[in-house]
């Protein structure tokens, strides 16, 4: 059940809330845990380390606590797997798993939280969508004391780029700790795993076999839409480990039934359309006994396998340009604004330049909905006035610069950890098999294996244009060549492509638009013209603008109940 208290602070009254599965380093933090709880060791770790507690603590953990002299004390692991959010409420702090429960019966929504929603498809860490509610970050944590609140980063990760030792011992290494961080995932009863037959989850695989000595359970969803199934590689994958497969194809019906209780799971809106075949993943996991279901989330950010690393590197060539060529030549031919520009044999090379012109990580935002298609065009001018349509692309800059890290592919590395993986990727899984009734684990995000991935030369990840070189080369010949020569792909929803078929899917996803148009956020026009002539033109583009306004309205119109049953008085 979700967690809510509140902490007063109180001396000479220790209190403690500790969510997931920390691992504490020290033998003595350690064999508190084992003989006095959890909750003993957390507050022994903070009374020796103080702020520094969580360094020595591994794991998927969120912890909040109150010490003897009553300083409040909140954290969450490096990446947020256990997300933490707080409020202060006068001299207290309401700590809480969840935003909504952190938020008081009077909260009020922020505009600013649901164009960045609209923006990232996810809010990102710290901000929320309730006004005074905040989320703490991957790898920080705040210090409430004599009425202050300092927020400070616990872990910040520093890339050290200058590794030299031989392939065949960093192979061997590498391996080890795979296989060690996948035996310490797995649980009492049985555990599975997620099977999309990409590299990581069959690496996953294959290791829980070693690990367990049995046949591991895998699960897999797959989609009758062309380009999008991946079912023919997760079979490979199962058949190459001997695996209990299990499939499930997910289909338009199945989005219906059950996207109003996806939506209403979360605590805030949450726009991964990823997040309805996770689900139908790991019920199917559930269902056949499974207690526990891992998944393979965090090998491309950790080893360089988005396909946006190589595209970047192609940007940065025209850096080695001549300046005057570049400006006085090029960007003067090959301009996106001009007729020469848009013709169909030079608009590529006008749009190349465009882009390479674009310092990181505005670039990577180039193609954004909301931008491609305009604010104006989109929002009420009300709605407008009251956000700061440039915060988002601050909040970035922010965080591309603060990356520790002298190469491209790691800023880009350090950069994904907040955005695509504790912002994205990991509330995806971890909310999806929740409402599935399953605890998750990520053993490729292990603390061992997030060291090794900082001390790896970056030319082992991304080798010229290949990408995640070291990670497919290690594990040659133990994973299918047609595994590592696959294209990444995962449970993407084929959600536009099934909305321009028509029938109930359509119709729910024009209710949820007309709700949203009362709302004063969307013009209404827009919304019209999106459905009529935007959609049909380029469904899998515009079918993800749809599917982030329709799941704002799923989740705001259970908001509004949520809270009118709160105001309800009680009955006599």
């Amino acid at each position: 059940m979700p967690r809510c208290e509140r902490f007063v602070p109180k001396r000479g009254a220790r209190k403690t809330l500790s969510l997931g599965t920390p691992r504490f380093n020290p033998p003595e933090l350690a064999a508190v845990a084992a003989n006095e709880g959890v909750e003993a060791a957390w507050q022994l770790a903070y009374a020796r380390f103080g702020a520094h507690a969580p360094l020595h603590v591994d794991g998927d953990f969120a912890v909040a606590l109150r010490d003897d002299d009553g300083r409040i004390f909140a954290a969450v692991d490096r990446f947020a797997v256990r997300p933490l959010c707080f409020r202060r409420e006068g001299d207290e702090i309401i700590v809480a798993e969840r935003a909504d429960d952190a938020a008081a019966k009077t909260t009020g929504l922020q505009p600013q939280a649901i164009f960045d929603y609209l923006y990232f498809h996810v809010i990102p860490a710290p901000r929320t969508i309730f006004d005074d509610v905040i989320r703490l970050s991957g790898g920080t944590s705040i210090t409430f004391f004599h009425g202050i609140v300092e927020t400070c980063r616990w872990w910040t990760p520093t890339f050290v780029e200058r590794e030299t030792r031989p392939f065949r011992e960093l192979r061997s290494e590498f391996r080890t700790i795979l296989r060690e961080s996948v035996a310490r995932q797995t649980g009492p009863g049985v555990t599975g795993c997620f099977l999309s037959g990409g590299t990581d989850s069959s690496t996953v695989a294959g290791m829980l076999r070693d690990v367990t000595g049995d046949a591991p359970n895998t699960f897999s969803i797959g989609f009758d839409a062309a380009g999008y199934d991946e079912m023919a590689y997760a079979k490979i994958a199962a058949r190459h480990f001997g695996a209990r497969h299990h499939e499930y194809y997910v289909t338009p019906d199945d989005v219906v039934a059950s996207l109003p209780k996806v939506a209403a799971f979360y605590d805030q809106p949450f726009g991964n359309s990823s997040v309805v075949p996770a689900y139908y993943c790991a019920s199917m996991a559930r269902n056949a006994g499974v207690s526990k279901i891992l998944a393979g989330d965090g090998g491309d950010e950790l080893f360089g396998g988005n396909t946006r690393y190589a595209k970047q590197r192609v940007f940065e060539i025209y850096e080695n340009v001549p300046q005057l060529l570049r400006k006085h030549v090029l960007e003067r031919i090959f301009d996106e604004r001009s007729a020469f520009g848009k013709l169909r044999p030079f608009s590529k090379a006008a749009s190349y330049i465009a882009q390479a012109r674009t310092p990181l990580p505005d670039r990577m935002q180039m193609y954004n909905l909301l931008a491609r298609v305009g604010h104006q065009e989109i929002f009420v001018p009300e709605f407008l006035s009251s956000v700061d349509v440039d915060d988002p692309a601050r909040q970035q800059r922010v965080t591309f610069a603060g990356v520790d890290a002298a190469s491209l592919v790691n800023r880009m590395l350090g950069f994904d950890w907040k955005y695509t993986l504790a912002d994205n990727d990991l509330p995806k899984v971890v909310g999806a098999t929740s409402l599935a009734g399953l605890p998750a684990g990520f053993p490729l995000l292990d603390a061992r294996l997030v060291e090794f991935s900082l001390r790896l030369a970056p030319a082992l990840k991304l080798k010229r244009l290949t990408l995640r070189w070291f990670f497919k080369e290690a594990l040659r010949g133990y994973l299918p060549d047609e595994i590592l020569a696959k294209q990444k792909h995962g449970f993407g929803l084929p959600f536009g492509p099934w909305l321009v078929r028509g029938g109930a899917l359509l119709d729910m996803a024009a209710a949820s638009l007309d709700g949203l148009a009362r709302r004063g956020i969307v013009r209404p026009e827009f919304l019209q013209r999106l459905m009529r002539d935007l959609l049909p033109s380029a469904p899998g583009y515009y079918g993800e603008l749809v599917w982030i306004l329709m799941m704002l309205e799923q989740w705001w119109s259970r908001h509004d109940a949520r809270a009118a049953q709160a105001r309800r008085p009680a009955p006599v």
